[in-house]
This record gives C-alpha cells, sequence and structure tokens, in this order.
C-alpha cells in the first residue's frame, strides 16, 4: 500500500520537461488542453495519495484507533517509515493548502478591484478603456466578459496593431482560457513538481490567443509586432491585474514573436506520442492512488475486525 501511494508524489516531477515537449509538438490549443487535464489528475491523485499517508499515520496514534473502532493494530509498514512519511505528508498538505489560501485571497481582491474598475467604465461592446498612463491590457473573465486596456497602451500601438491586441484577448475570452491558469495555480499549490507547469500552461494559453489573432487580421508579422510592441510598452509598468486574467503582453514574448513568425503547426508534422507520454503519465498516477486508496480502506476494514486476516 504505502509503496503505490509514493508514486503518484514522484511521477510529477517528470512531467515539466515533457510539459515543454508537448508545446513544442502540439497546436497550442491541443497542448493547452492535455496539459491542463493531465495537471488537474496528477494534483488530485497526488493530494490523494498524501491524504492517505496521513490517515494511515494518524490511525497508529492509540486514541484515534480507538474512536476509528479498531480491534487490532493496522498492518502497515515499520513504524520507523510510515511514522515520517505521514509526518512529512501532513507537512506538505498542511504548506500547501496555506499557500492556497493566501493565492485565493490575493486573486480575489484583484478580480473584485478590477471587476469594480471595468464596471464603473463606460464599455464599447467588450472593450473597456481605462485612462491611465501606463501601457496595459488583458482579458477580465466574468459576466460579461471584458477586454481591459488602458489609454497608455492605446497611444502606444498603431491602429492595425490595436486589432491584433484586441483580436488576441478576444481569444482568450472566447476560448475561456482563465479557466485553464486557474488549474494550473491550483495544481501548482498541490505538488511542487507542477509549479514549473504552471508557466507552460500560461505559455500555450498565449500561443493559442497569439494563433487566433493572426487568423483573425490575417498577417502572422502584423500579429508578431504588434504583441512585441505591446509587450515593450508593458514592461514600464505593473498591472494590477488578478494573475489568471491572461493579457498578451505576458510569458517569453520573443519566444512567441519566434512562433508567430515560422509556420503554423498546422503546415507541419505533430507529434502525438507525447500527448500519449502526459496520458500514460496521468493514468499511471491515478491508477496507483486509487489502488492504494482502496488498500488502505481494505486494511482499516481488517484492523476493524470486519474483513478476515
Amino acid at each position: 500500500m504505502t509503496a503505490l501511494l509514493l508514486i503518484p508524489l514522484l511521477v510529477p516531477f517528470a512531467v515539466p520537461v515533457a510539459a515543454r515537449r508537448c508545446l513544442d509538438r502540439l497546436t497550442p490549443v491541443a497542448a493547452l488542453w492535455a496539459l491542463t487535464l493531465t495537471v488537474l489528475v496528477l494534483a488530485g491523485s497526488s493530494v490523494a495519495a498524501l491524504g492517505a499517508l496521513v490517515l494511515t499515520g494518524l490511525l497508529k496514534l492509540p486514541f484515534l484507533a480507538g474512536l476509528g473502532d479498531l480491534v487490532q493494530p493496522l498492518r502497515t509498514p515499520s513504524d520507523l517509515v510510515i511514522l515520517p512519511l505521514a509526518t512529512a505528508a501532513t507537512g506538505l498538505l498542511t504548506l500547501g493548502a496555506g499557500t492556497l489560501v493566501r493565492s485565493a485571497l490575493r486573486q480575489s481582491r484583484a478580480f473584485r478591484a478590477a471587476r469594480t474598475e471595468a464596471d464603473g467604465r463606460p464599455a464599447a461592446g467588450d472593450l473597456c478603456v481605462i485612462e491611465s498612463p501606463h501601457p496595459d491590457a488583458y482579458a477580465l473573465p466574468g459576466r460579461p466578459h471584458r477586454i481591459v486596456v488602458t489609454t497608455g497602451m492605446l497611444r502606444s500601438l498603431g491602429a492595425d496593431e490595436r486589432e491584433v491586441l484586441f483580436a488576441h484577448e478576444r481569444a482568450h475570452n472566447a476560448g475561456g482560457h482563465h479557466r485553464f491558469l486557474v488549474v494550473a495555480e491550483l495544481a501548482a499549490h498541490c505538488h511542487p513538481g507542477l509549479r514549473p507547469v504552471r508557466a507552460v500552461i500560461a505559455l500555450a494559453a498565449e500561443r493559442a490567443a497569439d494563433e487566433a489573432a493572426a487568423a483573425a487580421v490575417g498577417d502572422r508579422r502584423l500579429a508578431a509586432r504588434a504583441i512585441a510592441r505591446a509587450a515593450l510598452a508593458a514592461s514600464a509598468g505593473r498591472s494590477a491585474r488578478p494573475d489568471f486574467a491572461p493579457a498578451a503582453t505576458t510569458g517569453p514574448v520573443p519566444q512567441r514573436v519566434a512562433a508567430l513568425l515560422a509556420a503554423p503547426r498546422q503546415g507541419r508534422r505533430a507529434a502525438p506520442w507525447i500527448a500519449l507520454l502526459l496520458a500514460a503519465c496521468a493514468i499511471a498516477s491515478a491508477g496507483t492512488a486509487a489502488t492504494g486508496v482502496l488498500a488502505f480502506h481494505h486494511e482499516v476494514e481488517v484492523a476493524q475486525g470486519e474483513e478476515p486476516r
């Protein structure tokens, strides 16, 4: 049982390398979905495994064993093995929950402030212009979706470049990219091995919006120039947007510009094997976590005298 529960805790450390290859080998939209589903499964599996380890350690305590109606000792590896593992699992769950709560509170405050400012301004369709000298633009989720752009950003771009920017942010809202970013943030707090994947998922969302904007204006070079100029303008200030509100100015912009100037992925051969590798990692993690949790449940029933040894 214990060995099975360790596998979901080790698999996520192998995913960041595969994640970077995924974005190189698949279309941005396919990579976005593959990576997000993978980290969602891996995060859930790791939390389940940590929870089972914590409960195993707790049931070693006589008081809690009595509350659990255990009539005989829970069959586990040596206390020299299981108790340190249970202690470490408790620490990891506590740390992850604490950082998640702090991040959620910070992002909630930023989102409410951004929504309040956007709702208080007149909007032209989904476009909301904020009077500010600091160049900024982002897609703000909610009802209704908004494209928030400052006057400083509008002055930094030409008319055709503004159309690229608006198309980019509309692609974020249309694709619901904020949901992918929320899942990536949640997974990063569930397992430290998934933190590097959070940045890859954010890049995949930006690359997907880049491609959508290039298709909307019909000019990849124009799209690359607009993204580069917007990012350069925004680099002088700091955005107050929440982290899950995607923006054209975020991420490794030179890499995104280079991808726009290259041939689109649809014109090149994709590599579905990388998606199969991610699926295999997710299946292995979920399968071993489920088997380990079921084995733990069986051992509890045995210790309660409900099943024969």
